[in-house]
């Protein structure tokens, strides 16, 4: 094997992939130029006396700790009782992307940022996107206020304007952990505002869990890179306390402005998340069972309302039954996401079956999405102020334009984090050895074989390696990497006994066994034995092949350990 970095880095491979999918790469000229011109023009407009000014009112983000464009910036206040008023500042992008300039065109074909380990394909110029509209603490910002009135998790009033902010701290999601749980001492100044935006996003929360909301989550990774462009640490982000005040003020903020939206009849893009079919309902339960998860009883017939209830209750069933096995998230969740239809945006309100919403859009991340853009738009033009109201016979084409480019953003950003994982696992296999095994969980199955989440703790490059900075540490992650295990790897083993317990069994079957994947996609059953690879079981695995630029990780089961 030859050293990683005798052929190309990771950060170099990600690059080429984003250019062969499509991306840009940078803007012309003349639009970085005029960005920078209604960027001055913006600081300019900061003092403008028909916003509401904030900027006494502590402020404070909240995001991961290599973000640099932040959209999204909160105030709170504890009243009586059970009662909070939160302020949700969104970034004025509106005030600085106009309708029908070259910047709006530019915005509406990119139609979403798309960000891959170690960098971003920005939907506006970074003048706008890390500069004048991003709510960097210590300047003065233009933004649309939500504010909301909350007893317990009702919102007794909505109102909407234009404002003037300053944030006071940038906060990353681990620094509010820490003083959530009293290792880390809040600010003065913002410490009693964090408080109470906890207050009511757990209030929040309780009213969605007791609504019927889908119980989904899945850990996503994060990489950081070298000067060489090499991976260089892969960690986790688990969902925590801290990422759900974000999200549950977030939504209560977006759905705040779809009613409002809605009642008064303003063409804007909802996003829609329709019911699921009892079809695919009946189905995840077929799947479910087969892997011992137990599932409620369905009807026979089941309307659209009752399919969205039941796949809610099996989305916490699923819940439970992973934390009480340890293991499956990544696979039984995955079940419970295909069960559903895929949300889009519409001019059309359908609701939010996911978030059992009746009307929601989004709105809260202006800077990289193209459709809170436009609700921003259609917001301000209720409000009286100068913007126009999306004309209602061009939403159609444009939701469907925004669902597709955000989908592709998706498939991209995929496909960037393969290539980054592949990468730091071919370094660290290079620096120790490609006899390592590790312990893994069956994420997906194929007629062609298994793909197993792997990783196990303290994987690190020592000195010496392909890069003198170099680290790759996947201590924080259970499964830091992902492959596929092909069924022809797993005749070369010693066959087991049938009568061994299905929890017990390993694969590794010699005599020409025959692997077929059952008709619900759960189960990889030999013919012979009887043994099974089922979704979200454990297995020990060894990297037999990496092919890094192009993400992929082929797989050998673990040498069977001697008895002693």
């Amino acid at each position: 094997m030859w050293p990683p970095n005798e052929r190309q880095s990771a950060r170099e491979a990600i690059e080429r992939l984003m250019r062969e999918r499509g991306l840009a790469g940078r803007f012309p000229v003349a639009l970085q130029r005029e960005a920078a011109r209604v960027a001055e023009r913006g600081h300019r407009d900061a003092a403008d006396a028909a916003r509401r000014d904030l900027r006494t009112l502590p402020t404070f983000t909240i995001d991961p700790h290599s973000a640099r464009d932040f959209d999204d910036a909160l105030s709170a206040e504890a009243g009586d009782g059970d009662e909070v008023r939160v302020w949700v500042h969104i970034a004025d992008v509106s005030a600085f992307v106009r309708e029908g300039s070259a910047l709006d065109a530019e915005a509406r074909t990119r139609g979403c940022s798309v960000y891959v380990p170690g960098g971003v394909e920005p939907m506006l110029p970074a003048a706008l996107s890390n500069d004048a509209c991003s709510l960097v603490p210590g300047a003065d910002r233009l933004a649309v206020t939500t504010e909301l009135e909350l007893h317990g998790a009702e919102v007794r009033r909505a109102s909407f304007y234009r404002s003037l902010i300053r944030s006071d701290a940038r906060l990353d999601y681990e620094q509010v952990d820490r003083i959530f749980s009293a290792h880390e001492r809040a600010g003065e100044h913002w410490g009693a505002a964090l408080a109470a935006a906890r207050r009511a996003a757990r209030a929040l929360q309780g009213a969605r869990e007791r609504s019927g909301a889908l119980v989904v989550g899945a850990p996503e990774p994060e990489f950081a890179f070298d000067s060489q462009g090499n991976v260089s640490d892969i960690r986790t982000r688990a969902q925590t306390e801290s990422h759900r005040v974000i999200e549950h003020l977030m939504i209560a903020a977006n759905e705040a402005v779809a009613q409002h939206l809605a009642r008064t009849r303003t063409p804007c893009l909802y996003r829609v998340h329709e019911r699921p079919d009892a079809d695919s309902v009946q189905r995840l339960a077929d799947q479910l069972a087969s892997l011992d998860v137990a599932t409620p009883a369905l009807r026979e017939h089941m309307s659209s309302a009752q399919a969205a209830e039941a796949v809610a209750d099996i989305s916490r069933r699923v819940d439970r039954a992973v934390r009480r096995r340890g293991h499956g998230r990544l696979a039984l969740g995955s079940l419970v996401l295909r069960s559903l239809k895929q949300a889009y945006y519409s001019p059309r309100n359908l609701g939010h079956a996911g978030l059992h919403s009746g009307a929601y859009c989004h709105f809260t991340s202006p800077i990289r999405r193209y459709p809170d853009l436009i609700c921003h738009r259609a917001l301000l033009s209720v409000l009286g102020e100068a913007e126009r109201a999306p004309r209602a016979r061009e939403l159609a084409e444009l939701g469907a334009w925004s669902s597709d480019r955000e989908r592709a953003a998706m498939v991209v950003e995929r496909d960037a984090d393969d290539v980054a994982r592949c990468f730091a696992l071919e370094a660290w296999l290079y620096e120790t050895g490609w006899e390592q095994e590790f312990e893994g969980e069956v994420v997906g199955l194929i007629a062609a074989g298994a793909f197993v989440a792997f990783g196990g703790s303290s994987l690190a490059l020592g000195p010496g390696s392909a890069s003198d900075d170099a680290r790759v540490d996947t201590s924080a992650p259970a499964h830091a990497f992902e492959g596929l295990l092909p069924v022809r790897h797993l005749r070369s083993f010693p066959a087991q006994d049938a009568s061994t317990p299905t929890a017990q069994r390993k694969p590794g079957l010699s005599g020409g066994e025959w692997w077929e994947l059952n008709e619900l996609g759960t189960i990889l059953r030999g013919q012979r034995t009887g043994a099974a690879i089922r979704l979200g079981d454990a297995i020990a695995v060894r990297v037999a092949r990496v092919d890094a630029p192009r993400g992929r990780a082929e797989l050998a089961p673990a040498q069977p350990r001697e008895q002693g």
